[in-house]
């Protein structure tokens, strides 16, 4: 098929978005996201010979990682020519393959052979991208590439036909609570930053008292980022319907109405968006596909598929229900959060009177628990579960499990929720003997520390711990120690 445009056009394309080729001056933030880390070090590992995919939400950062890698490989004395930035999401890129992409740039910008950094954005917009990949990794061990994409490209099938041993994957989820503080610009002292939320189990209550006094500044914070959430772009205006309708616009509905057509060629987008609103009123509910297909006017069916995309666009999380004591579930039906709670705020139109709502609250400070929990434990974690009892109606609302541990979270996000012998917390530890430390998981900050249950313990006898931890340090301790993997 003949073009309508020719090189020329194309390589005036290339130039616009690597400016530092002709010495130009480009923008670049100052702020890091979590993930720049990892991605760096990846990337400037030669003994590596795979290419880096940093798989995220829309609007988290991924784009802006990539221009600070290029920042930071021109600083540290690399050829600016060296380093290629394109996003393959442009309407004139879209049209050509990635390899015809490169020998444009090969011929007029930058020879073949010599080591280059690949820097490409929304990666899951070219044609072939896969094998393209593979054959760049496996004969061009010149290039070194950092993709974006959406997630739909890590859980594709393609991909593992294609790419095995050729990708490393770095995610990027919305800003923690921790990376939220940190882009206001402010400083708390008094909060030692290599604290961990299972430090707590052993420090003394005194210490606790203190520690609790410490983070209480960061309690407007919290509420400001229950609100208008983990998005960097929202993160710092004070403006809440502003931020929503950035949210709504940006996020939400291009996933829907655009990605959801380019790449999984969905055609009902209102049933996907009524589900997705569903969703948004249920955050952190249990989802029984019939139930949901009846009041939505369509089918269990078609609800399962749309939650597998809304899933594989990274809109939402999904949890099983655990088994306990060797019980098999009969009816396995999972839960769904939100990846972030600012999301279900955007698209209801939730404001400020959310802060003295208190079954509202309850619903966010959950799905931001989950979110937390999910960054966290996203490396080391086979799954994340919920539990709850069929006869007794008790649950735990998110169990992180693997085979060295499993850590039971029960969030209550009210004033003076009690932890008793009859809570379904403490009724699953009974049930589960692996279970060393809980979390109860409060919004008051005088709820904060440790507690046990007679005759309560764990497989090697000793007394299972109970801490009573207020949402706002769990989730910067979360965050703050996210970081440290990543060191």
């Amino acid at each position: 098929m003949r073009q309508f445009f020719n090189q020329a056009e194309v390589l005036s394309v290339l130039h616009g978005f690597n400016p530092w080729w002709s010495g130009k001056s480009y923008a670049c933030h100052d702020f890091r996201r979590l993930a720049f880390e990892p991605c760096r070090n990846y990337l400037e590992d030669t003994s590596l010979r795979r290419a880096v995919l940093l798989s995220g939400p829309r609007r988290v950062g991924k784009t802006t990682i990539l221009l600070q890698i290029a920042d930071y490989l021109i600083k540290n004395g690399n050829g600016p020519k060296g380093i290629f930035y394109i996003s393959l999401d442009h309407p004139m890129i879209k049209l050509l393959s990635l390899q015809k992409i490169l020998n444009i740039y090969n011929d007029f910008v930058y020879p073949k052979g010599k080591v280059a950094f690949l820097l490409l954005d929304e990666i899951q917009y070219s044609k072939e991208w896969e094998t393209e990949i593979k054959l760049l990794i496996d004969h061009h061990p010149g290039f070194r590439i950092l993709a974006t994409g959406s997630a739909s490209v890590v859980h594709h099938e393609r991909i593992a036909e294609s790419g095995v041993g050729r990708w490393i994957t770095v995610p990027i989820p919305t800003l923690s609570f921790y990376e939220f503080v940190q882009i206001q610009g402010d400083k708390f002292p008094g909060i030692p930053d290599s604290l961990k939320p299972s430090d707590l189990f052993s420090t003394p209550q005194n210490e606790l008292v203190n520690l609790a006094q410490n983070f209480r500044g960061l309690s407007p914070f919290f509420q400001q980022y229950l609100l208008v959430g983990g998005f960097p772009e929202t993160a710092t205006l004070k403006n809440i319907n502003l931020c929503q309708r950035l949210l709504r616009e940006d996020v939400v509905e291009r996933v829907l109405k655009r990605d959801m057509t380019a790449l999984f060629g969905v055609r009902n987008i209102n049933e996907l968006e009524k589900l997705f609103i569903y969703l948004c009123l249920h955050s952190g509910g249990i989802v029984a596909l019939k139930t949901c297909a009846d009041t939505l006017g369509t089918s269990p069916t078609t609800v399962a598929n749309h939650l597998t995309l809304l899933e594989q666009a990274n809109l939402i999380y999904r949890l099983p229900p655990a088994e306990t004591s060797g019980k098999k579930i009969l009816r396995a039906r999972n839960k769904y959060y939100l990846v972030d709670a600012a999301l279900r705020n955007a698209v209801l139109l939730r404001g400020e009177e959310l802060l003295t709502n208190t079954e509202e609250m309850g619903v966010i400070a959950e799905t931001t628990v989950h979110r937390h929990l999910y960054s966290f434990y996203y490396r080391d974690v086979p799954e994340i579960v919920y539990w709850r009892d069929p006869v007794t109606d008790k649950e735990v609302d998110i169990i992180v499990r693997s085979p060295k541990y499993i850590i039971p979270f029960e969030v209550k996000y009210r004033e003076n929720p009690k932890l008793s012998a009859t809570s379904g917390l403490v009724a699953y530890c009974r049930l589960e003997k692996k279970v060393k430390r809980a979390y109860w998981v409060t919004k008051q900050d005088s709820d904060f520390g440790v507690t046990t249950f007679e005759g309560l313990k764990d497989e090697y006898g000793k007394q299972t711990q109970f801490l009573k931890i207020p949402a706002h340090i769990l989730c910067y301790l979360l965050g703050q120690a996210e970081r440290l993997l990543w060191k």
